[in-house]
């Protein structure tokens, strides 16, 4: 495929931290993108969830799961614009490699914890993950991942400072940037206060796509909420009516899934017709053009964007605010309360492959930054397990 001029190239690459000869058969990309499949830390999203928790149901979505449908629809924009698949893809891929257990309610708390030791953010600590903790290679710690792949990771929510900068994931003051990112970015420069390339951009506004659809159709699967209530709202609503002009009297469940997939296409279309408009108006000649723009190229229309913000009000009522919902949160808040403090006062019941980090703390923040290692990387059904064990309770209520 012809990529665009202002695509990511890869024998344009920034290249990687550490030198490595270059494959016969697979561009860098394709090579961050097999390296992030085949990581331990890949492996246990299949045991991350984001709302409901593991143990919950079978069809609920996992950060896996989740992770392939934005990887999905990542290639499907990315491909329609002329930019790269393969780096669209290996930063989907990546992208929530960091989330700990017990999705948002569990970066929350260690949040919270950390804030005493230099603060923890999901992507800084996907960038740790990728840089450090991932330990295979005889010549490296992490996966040596190319710069631009690096960058969609740091900048998966946009510039992280400057002037461009906004949203949960930025900061006023380059000070305040977690110790996770703040240190390897200061050994290798992602640019943090500029926009990341429009591959990497492709992949953060794929990410909105899965998780507007995904979440809606475990609201309704949860008993959350109803098809009715949807009929309620925009782009679902229209969904349904269109459904059931084409489909009178459809199966329940073929129903939910036609009018469902209306609203993903919907989105991915909107994002693609929007790209198209803004880079033929701006006529970007090159990668740094796009990153130099004072906002992304790369998202919704602005009516699809209102649209979605009242279908995430009503998402946030009705399902992450939810009775039930609130109850888990406040069961695994107190399990990662009580795991957290237990191993900083006593880094012994840390397993014995983390003994050697242990020993090279030198104080108790450094030693704080070890046990949330291990901690941001148990699976709900581990942490569950480890509370049990250690606590001596399920954490129940």
């Amino acid at each position: 495929m012809t990529l665009a001029p202002y695509a990511c190239h890869p024998d344009a690459s920034r290249g990687r931290q550490f030198s490595e000869t270059v494959s016969t058969f697979r561009s860098p990309f394709q090579r961050d993108r097999d390296r992030i499949i085949h990581s331990s830390a890949f492996r246990r999203l299949k045991h991350k969830t984001q709302v409901f928790v593991e143990h919950e149901g079978d069809y609920y979505r996992t950060r896996l799961t989740h992770t392939i449908e934005v990887a999905q629809v990542a290639r499907t924009i990315a491909g329609h614009l002329g930019l790269n698949t393969d780096l669209a893809e290996a930063v989907a891929l990546a992208h929530d490699l960091g989330h700990p257990p017990f999705g948002h309610t569990g970066e929350d708390a260690l949040a919270e914890l950390m804030a005493p030791y230099g603060g923890f953010d999901h992507n800084a600590q996907a960038i740790r993950i990728v840089t450090r903790l991932e330990r295979h290679y005889a010549d490296f710690d992490g996966l040596n991942l190319t710069w631009e792949t690096l960058e969609g990771i740091a900048k998966h929510n946009g510039p992280v400072i400057g002037p461009n900068a906004s949203g949960s994931h930025s900061v006023a003051d380059p000070a305040d940037i977690p110790y996770a990112l703040a240190g390897f970015n200061a050994a290798y420069d992602l640019e943090l206060y500029s926009h990341a390339s429009a591959e990497a951009q492709v992949a953060a506004v794929a990410d909105d796509v899965a998780y507007n659809h995904h979440d809606l159709h475990d609201g309704l699967r949860a008993g959350l909420f109803t098809e009715a209530d949807l009929m309620e709202l925009p782009v679902t609503g229209p969904a349904f009516a269109e459904v059931d002009r084409l489909y009178p009297n459809l199966d329940p469940t073929r129903r939910r899934h036609e009018a469902l997939r209306r609203v993903f296409g919907a989105m991915v279309e909107d994002v693609i017709a929007v790209a198209q408009n803004r880079l033929q108006s701006s006529q970007p000649q090159s990668v740094e053009e796009i990153r130099a723009m004072d906002g992304p190229i790369i998202r919704f229309s602005k009516p699809l964007y209102q649209n979605l913000k009242a279908i995430k009000g009503f998402l946030f009522t009705r399902m992450y605010r939810a009775p039930t919902v609130v109850r888990e949160r406040q069961r695994v808040t107190a399990m990662i309360n009580d795991l957290f403090p237990l191993f900083l006062d006593d880094p012994a019941l840390l397993p014995a492959e983390w003994r050697a980090d242990v020993a090279r703390a030198r104080d108790r923040t450094e030693l704080a930054r070890v046990v949330l290692d291990y901690v941001a990387g148990m699976t709900d059904r581990f942490a569950i397990q480890e509370h049990e064990r250690l606590c001596g309770r399920s954490g129940q209520n």
